[in-house]
């Protein structure tokens, strides 16, 4: 388990903002903003799951060195061994949080198989050309009666902790499996029972607080999205809120029908604050939950609301779909994407219960106003995203799950993914589309694929957590 302070405002045992820097990462966001040198590397997610070409799916390193020869190139390939993995997130063995271990490397990518439950372990010490070194089978993760890995943090002392959808038959409860540092699995992390459904999770170690999200059984979304299960009742509207050294659920805040499938969880990165956001997908809605100091109890509060708009192709208003969220290193911004739509936007959360909206991009998608970049069509809109450390670039890609891709954007299965890029002014609040970046998993040799989550090597927004 962690190495968490106790809960509150107590001061931990060791200064955390000046204590010695010895393992992986930054000793602070602020660090990271000012030492992080800038991406010239990305890991994406990208699989055939869904797609006419047979062919196993891969992580694909992205060169995005402005100055090589190679920029916007696909670079090189971790082809894995099998089919039908359907790759989704991932995450490194190490983040900021193991900075105080001696020795700790961020080295390895945890990369789980949606679809077969599947664990690979990528040894990244050569960043340029990754290679994979260990493969869990999904048999020896069904012991736990776990199934359909989602996502991957590394907890401050060298573990590895995955969020899990499902039981070894594909249906509910999840939970949570644990990896040691020789990435074998140590058991479930929680006891189980302590939810019926998970997603996404994040975790404050200094409050030792946890959040986790909710979607479906991975029997349920699977086969693609169906409207009759969401009155059904079987896709999720709840956060529940950890104690972090227990691993036992202390409160549940559900969402109502403003907070239906509450997706990507995050806290601010300053390990002092309890405010973070959740999208809630299909709600087309944006929550902003935080600790009450007089009852010593989690709030949740939705702050941003996307309206949803009609449409001549569709029986019913199209909602957004915000898909993905992160806030920026120095958590001034909240960006996001509504992948339906097909918009990126930021808003401005220094003031985390106000959110104000800073800018937009209107591109793919449903709606998008921008339909190509470089002569390339666009067949889907903005899905996940990730920032630079010092908040300047925005990038994303359009891919969501396999089965619901072909249901609302078919012809990415035919033409591929995308990555893009936005320019950000964070001074000004501003975002412009770079229409010189373009990298396109239309032209892989195998042929067309789709790309998912974005990875640096040296650590992001979405994968850092401070104690």
């Amino acid at each position: 388990m962690s190495d968490a302070s106790t809960p509150g405002d107590a001061e931990p045992d060791h200064d955390h903002e000046h204590h010695h820097h010895e393992g992986p990462g930054y000793a602070t966001p602020q660090a990271a903003i000012e030492e992080g040198d800038r991406e010239k590397l990305a890991y994406v997610m990208s699989l055939y799951v869904g797609t006419d070409v047979d062919a196993p799916d891969f992580v694909a390193v992205v060169d995005l060195d402005p100055d090589s020869d190679t920029y916007c190139e696909i670079v090189d390939r971790v082809e894995l061994p099998n089919r039908g993995d359907e790759l989704h997130h991932f995450g490194w063995n190490a983040c900021s949080s193991s900075c105080h271990v001696e020795g700790l490397e961020r080295r390895h990518l945890i990369v789980p198989g949606q679809r077969s439950s599947r664990i690979h372990v990528i040894d990244a010490k050569d960043r340029r050309n990754p290679e994979l070194v260990e493969v869990i089978e999904p048999e020896a993760v069904f012991e736990y009666d776990l199934s359909a890995p989602h996502t991957v943090h590394c907890i401050p002392d060298g573990q590895i902790l995955i969020s899990m959808l499902g039981d070894a038959d594909g249906d509910l409860p999840g939970g949570f499996l644990e990896l040691n540092e020789d990435f074998e699995i140590e058991g479930r992390w929680e006891p189980p029972g302590e939810i019926e459904m998970n997603y996404d999770y994040w975790y404050q170690p200094r409050q030792n607080v946890m959040v986790s999200s909710e979607w479906a059984a991975p029997k349920t979304y699977y086969p693609g999205f169906d409207l009759e299960d969401v009155e059904a009742g079987n896709y999720g509207q709840k956060l529940h809120f950890w104690d972090w050294e227990a691993g036992t659920v202390e409160q549940t805040i559900d969402l109502g029908e403003e907070g239906l499938i509450p997706l990507e969880v995050r806290f601010l990165h300053t390990p002092e604050s309890t405010h973070g956001f959740v999208g809630a997908a299909l709600s087309s809605n944006v929550f902003h939950f935080w600790r009450d100091e007089e009852s010593d109890e989690y709030r949740a509060e939705k702050v941003i609301d996307f309206e949803s708009r009609e449409h001549e192709d569709w029986d019913m208003p199209v909602p957004a779909l915000p898909t993905d969220i992160l806030i920026s290193m120095d958590d001034r911004y909240l960006f996001g994407s509504n992948w339906l739509h097909g918009e990126v936007w930021m808003y401005d959360v220094s003031d985390p219960s106000n959110p104000r909206r800073a800018d937009s991009l209107s591109v793919g998608g449903t709606f998008g106003e921008v339909r190509e970049v470089q002569g390339r069509e666009l067949a889907a809109g903005p899905q996940m995203v990730q920032l630079s450390l010092d908040g300047e670039r925005l990038y994303w890609t359009t891919s969501l799950f396999s089965s619901w891709d072909e249901q609302f954007y078919p012809e990415e299965g035919e033409r591929g993914s995308v990555m893009l890029k936005a320019d950000v002014d964070p001074r000004n609040g501003t975002l412009e589309l770079d229409e010189d970046f373009l990298v396109d998993w239309g032209e892989c040799p195998e042929g067309p694929a789709r790309a998912h989550e974005i990875r640096w090597p040296d650590g992001d927004c979405t994968s850092d957590v401070w104690q």
